[in-house]
């Protein structure tokens, strides 16, 4: 069925909320429709759903259990609507996603070098050129989008203002999370996938850790983090602190990926540059 006579039909039935399954970006055109009709709808991370189907001893899995799943999924957790997200919007999550694919497939290809016979080189060789100009193109176009737009200037003008914040991170906020600057920093964290998550059970209490939310961002976010305890003196000497307080380097490091997102969340939410010596 076509999205538009989905759409129409689903309006007819004035529907209190429809849960879609996220599947890589195949239900982007879809829930764009769905939203630019005005309908409430809601994308969830299909994991989510299946260990919420576990727990209701669903374990069978088929079209129509999956659907009754769903609607009981949304009826019960109340998944957050989706923003509808402009056509720049998702173009420039497209340019990042693109530029992404890039950098894991020369990875792959130099990483097959190393153990490869030496008749296969040339073709690894050429290959690695190949992706090595495609991402230095994608590079230019994801800059010249960034610049052919007054807002994403202005956004991207103020977190580039932060030391340690380049342009693969600032394009990946830009494209990945369109909620930055709207949210708490508790809910920006959150999102993100580097809040705290508390792992205890009576006297027992283990380490926190962090993960789920938006795992290409909190990517960007780990680089971003070991980019900034060197280049900006704030966060180095945030990082240094807890190191002096017994924190290992790691745990140290998770907590600049935490506070890094909440700065920009706070800078976007005022329209501020960074300025040091207020964030200290």
């Amino acid at each position: 069925m076509a999205h538009a006579a989905l759409s129409a039909r689903l309006g007819s039935l004035q529907p209190a909320l429809i849960v879609v399954e996220a599947t890589g970006g195949y239900e982007t055109a879809l829930v764009a429709e769905l939203a630019g009709a005005g309908l409430p709808v809601a994308v969830v991370n299909p994991r989510q759903v299946r260990e919420f189907a576990r727990a209701a001893g669903q374990l069978a899995k088929t079209d129509a259990l999956d659907a009754r799943v769903l609607a009981l999924f949304g009826e019960r957790m109340r998944p957050q609507l989706r923003r509808l997200s402009n056509e720049q919007e998702r173009e420039l999550k497209a340019l990042v996603a693109r530029r992404r694919q890039l950098v894991e497939m020369l990875v792959a290809e130099q990483n097959r070098l190393a153990t490869t016979p030496q008749l296969l080189h040339h073709a690894l060789r050429s290959h690695i050129d190949f992706l090595r100009k495609e991402l230095r193109r994608s590079n230019r176009e994801l800059d010249q989008f960034l610049r052919g737009s007054p807002l994403w200037q202005e956004k991207q003008a103020l977190l580039r203002s932060v030391p340690g914040v380049g342009p693969v991170l600032c394009a990946t906020l830009l494209g990945a999370v369109p909620e930055l600057g709207s949210l708490s920093r508790r809910a920006i964290a959150k999102l993100v996938g580097v809040a705290p998550l508390d792992r205890q059970s009576g006297r027992w209490q283990g380490r926190s850790m962090i993960g789920g939310g938006r795992a290409t961002v909190r990517a960007a976010l780990y680089m971003g983090a070991l980019t900034a305890v060197r280049r900006n003196l704030t966060l180095r000497d945030f990082y240094d602190r807890l190191c002096k307080l017994g924190k290992p380097k790691k745990v140290a490091l998770t907590a600049v990926m935490r506070k890094l997102p909440t700065i920009l969340n706070a800078m976007l939410k005022q329209r501020t540059a960074w300025r040091p010596a207020c964030v200290a």
